[in-house]
Formats: C-alpha cells, sequence, structure tokens
C-alpha cells in the first residue's frame, strides 16, 4: 500500500493516518497546524549558520548530544560503514542554540511537540486491544516529563563528486524513537521502504508533514506500528550542487519508560546511540 497524504482537518484524519502508519509504518498530513512561513525562514537563517564559522562554538557535547555534529562526526547508519554526507544541529530547550536562530527553533519545537503528542493519542487510540494490553502505560504518558524529544535541523552538503565510495546522504535507517515529525524538505530525495521491498518516493510538496514510525513504538507495539527503513539518495544534475535541508522532530519517551521485557526506553536509546558511533 502506498502511504496516504490524509487531511488533518477531516473528520476520519485519526483513522485514515493510524491506517497507513499500521501499513506502511507512514503517513502524510496536509492542512496541519505548523505555519508553512516558520519552516521556510528556519530553512533560510540554518542554511545561513551551516555555511558560517559560527557553527564550530556550538560542537556537540558527547554527554548531553546537544549542539552541533559535523560530517566528520555524523552518524554510520547500522549495518554501514560509511559516514552519511551529512552535519546537523541538536536542539533541546534546555540546551544550547544559537541566540539569533533561537526564538523560531523554540517556537517550532514546541508547536511539533505538541502536534506529535496529538498524534501518539491517535495512535493509542487505533490500537488494538489485544495489542494495548502490553503497553507499560498509556503511550501519551510515556513522553511527560520527557527530556530526550529532540529537534535536530539537518543539512546535507551540496555533492563535490569526491564522496567516498558508496557514501550517500542518509542511508537506509529506522529512527530510535516513538514518532518522528518532518516537514517536507526543501529539496526531494527521502524514500521508504514497502514490505514487498521496494524503495518509493515519500510525498514531499512544501506544505506536508511525513510521520513516521520509530523502533521504539515498533518495540512497544509489538510491530503492530512498523519502524520502515528510510533513506535519502544523493542527487544528480544541479539538485547536487544544492544543499538540503530538513527538520525532523523525533518524540522520546522517559528513560524509565518500559519498552518491552527487552528494554527501558532508556537502555535502548543508549544501544542506539553506541550503534551509530555518536556515543561510547
Amino acid at each position: 500500500m502506498e502511504v496516504q497524504v490524509v487531511d488533518y482537518t477531516a473528520p476520519d484524519a485519526a483513522q485514515k493516518f493510524t491506517q497507513s502508519l499500521h501499513e506502511t509504518g507512514f503517513g502524510v498530513l496536509k492542512r496541519h497546524p505548523i505555519p508553512q512561513e516558520l519552516v521556510e525562514r528556519i530553512y533560510a537563517r540554518w542554511l545561513d549558520f551551516f555555511d558560517s564559522d559560527d557553527k564550530a562554538a556550538f560542537a556537540f557535547n558527547p554527554e548531553t548530544q546537544d549542539g552541533w555534529f559535523s560530517t566528520a562526526i555524523s552518524e554510520t547508519a547500522k549495518g554501514f560503514s560509511q559516514k552519511d554526507l551529512k552535519e546537523y544541529f541538536h536542539i533541546y530547550p534546555w540546551g544550547r542554540i544559537p541566540p539569533a536562530l533561537r526564538d523560531d527553533a523554540l517556537d517550532y519545537f514546541q508547536r511539533a511537540n505538541a502536534l506529535a503528542s496529538e498524534l501518539l493519542t491517535w495512535v493509542e487510540r487505533f490500537t488494538p486491544p489485544d495489542i494495548a494490553q502490553h503497553y507499560s502505560e498509556p503511550l501519551s504518558k510515556m513522553i511527560e516529563g520527557s527530556r530526550h524529544t529532540l529537534l535536530r535541523v539537518l543539512r546535507y552538503p551540496p555533492l563535490t563528486g569526491h564522496e567516498p565510495a558508496g557514501a550517500v546522504r542518509a542511508a537506509a535507517h529506522g529512527d530510535i524513537n516513538l514518532l518522528t515529525i518532518l516537514p517536507a524538505a526543501n529539496e526531494p530525495g527521502l524514500q521508504v521502504k514497502g514490505a514487498d521491498g521496494l524503495w518509493r518516493d515519500v510525498p514531499c510538496d512544501f506544505g506536508t508533514l511525513a510521520i513516521n514510525i520509530g523502533d521504539m513504538l515498533q518495540e512497544a507495539s509489538q510491530g503492530y506500528y512498523p519502524s520502515t527503513l528510510h533513506q535519502v539518495l544523493n542527487p544528480t544534475g544541479d539538485s547536487a550542487r544544492r544543499s538540503r535541508v530538513s527538520l525532523p522532530l523525533f518524540l522520546h519517551p522517559r528513560n524509565d519508560v518500559v519498552l518491552s521485557e527487552r528494554y527501558t526506553a532508556g537502555s535502548y536509546l543508549d544501544e542506539r546511540l553506541r550503534e551509530l558511533g555518536v556515543k561510547s
């Protein structure tokens, strides 16, 4: 089944959206409450930041995981040997943010977090009872008091033609968290892997939001909501000479939340950060 584009304001939005999440791991929303002009302003200003020397003053803190991650230390997707061709900045309300970019970043964080929280209640409402009985607490309670929900400003630099063999902007991966909220990027390239093993482009019309299941929700729902593999392809032609910027918000539970008999949210996060090579 294809990823559905759902009208957030429609009476049956919650049912259609969660059906898409169950069947594909992804859903796309239109007519949602996040202002497009805010997204575009953030894209433009953060691209300027990434092109400046100011970012060096915000080098990431290995303990808190906030700040700027350069292309030299960016993630290596699980199962891959080459680092992704990207740099990014981790924003937490309690963390470091460049002063000139702070207000818009926190405004977006609050709006996206509120929407993600609402969508999580949709997911909870449409979880079959035989699956929901295994949740250690209601999904909507898992995020209360969490300090780990993360806004990442991602920049994929223009390609030079000298990239290491096999390196891509974002190798195939699943997200760690519960839900990811992603406004359409300024350039295409995002693909999702279907149950049939085929890669499909995710609708990326400006003004839409792509939402996907993370590994923690897959774990908690015993696979009912699948964490689908996705990737960002290397562009060709004129697009290869342009930066791509995106703005995912990763909705995380508290560390003490029990996901399953195997994991708490904290133990799962630590394991995955070590696999990604950004935590020792």
